[in-house]
């Protein structure tokens, strides 16, 4: 039994054996954190599928179902193994336009557990909105999911915005989603750019330390 196999499993939406491959995994001594950077990576290939007309609506719930199903089997294991005292607050959500927040909600588990307060937007949040949760909660950081091409200027509109309301020293911006890269960070002036849930824990700690 595999990572690999599990992943498939995910993608295809099998959910009772993902479900007892999971277990098995975890019996084995799987680290449960590898489990879900894995299957982050997993559903940034299905939302491109997804994206792309490969796979339609159906597909990908089913995907999400599995996935849901999974991390609920892991979450408890992550709670019991929590390594770091609290690193401050961070809003996050999925950018206008996208109405995809699995690898989102994963970023969010892993955020928790490494000791973030977590203010979830959800999904197809405006940019204003993201500002105004942040200024709400006194946040450290702003997180912006994107997993469609057509919805990463959403994440620039972010921290434009930001610009414009005098507020842009204020948070530190963070970036992540299939589609986008370190140069796209680089280029709408992101401050850190993710391309898996245990990156943004493990960038967000360096950084707040």
């Amino acid at each position: 039994m595999s990572l690999k196999q599990l992943s498939k499993l995910v993608a295809d939406g099998e959910k009772e054996e993902s479900e007892a491959l999971a277990r098995e995994l975890l019996a084995q001594g799987t680290d449960p954190i590898e489990i879900l950077d894995d299957l982050t990576r997993t559903m940034d290939r299905v939302g491109e599928l997804f994206a792309n007309l490969d796979i339609f609506l159906p597909e990908i719930i089913l995907a999400g179902e599995a996935l849901t199903a999974v991390v609920d089997i892991v979450k408890p294991k992550l709670k019991s193994t929590q390594r770091l005292p609290s690193k401050g607050k961070v809003v996050i959500g999925t950018v206008k336009g996208d109405l995809h927040e699995i690898g989102k909600n994963i970023v969010k588990l892993m955020l928790e557990t490494n000791g973030f307060e977590v203010k979830d937007l959800c999904y197809d949040v405006d940019p204003l909105d993201f500002i105004k949760a942040a200024e709400e909660i006194g946040a450290d950081f702003i997180g912006a999911s994107s997993l469609m091409t057509t919805t990463m200027p959403r994440q620039q509109e972010i921290i434009e915005f930001l610009k414009d309301k005098g507020l842009r020293g204020k948070y530190k911006v963070v970036i992540g989603g299939a589609p986008t890269t370190q140069i796209w960070a680089d280029k709408i002036g992101a401050d850190l750019y993710c391309e898996d849930a245990n990156c943004a824990a493990d960038k967000m700690v360096a950084i707040s330390t």
